[in-house]
């Protein structure tokens, strides 16, 4: 079992059911699974660069990422249904968890002027999103070998029903936001 998954199980879990009053067990919530896209854009022309930014993404998530391809035929992007236009994973269990921990402990305080992440990030059904710049953050990424810089985006998926519960559950996780200015 990973650290974070002890963690979950052993302090988190009692102090979310304490804190918002839930009697069964089974409805606290939980990280369900962490999603990673990346738009690849104009490398889908270029295979070498696509399939490092593959290498990349299998790295940083220790999974083989899936292609995702157009449906719809856009002429005015140069785009036609069926070309490559991002990249993506789906992390459960195991994984979704040490990668979670990763990002947490490692990524986010790696960051330059890092004071915690947006609490506007969340969506109505409590998963939260975040965007990098590039995806040369994670330390497991080789820059020498690795595909020019490219952005993409962390969907934390919860089983909360509820902004305020899910953003509880990724403080308690390690997840730290950023202070609100009261004015």
């Amino acid at each position: 079992m990973n650290r974070l998954q002890e963690k979950y199980t052993k302090e988190v879990k009692g102090a979310l059911a304490k804190e918002f009053d839930i009697k069964n067990v089974f409805a606290v919530p939980k990280l369900e699974k962490i999603v990673l896209n990346i738009g690849v854009g104009s490398l889908s022309k270029n295979q070498q660069q696509m399939d490092a930014l593959k290498k990349d993404l299998a790295i940083i998530t220790g999974q083989m990422p899936s292609v995702r391809n157009a449906k719809v035929s856009i002429a005015s992007f140069s785009l036609r249904a069926g070309m490559p236009v991002g990249l993506s994973v789906t992390l459960r269990g195991e994984r979704m968890y040490s990668f979670f921990d990763r990002l947490v402990s490692i990524v986010l305080p790696r960051l330059r002027d890092f004071k915690g992440v947006s609490a506007k990030s969340f969506d109505k059904m409590g998963n939260y999103t975040l965007g990098f710049a590039e995806h040369t953050v994670f330390p497991e990424v080789d820059t020498t070998k690795s595909a020019s810089a490219h952005g993409f985006e962390i969907t934390v998926v919860t089983t909360a029903k509820d902004k305020e519960i899910s953003k509880r559950l990724l403080e308690l996780m390690g997840m730290l936001f950023q202070k609100e200015a009261k004015g």
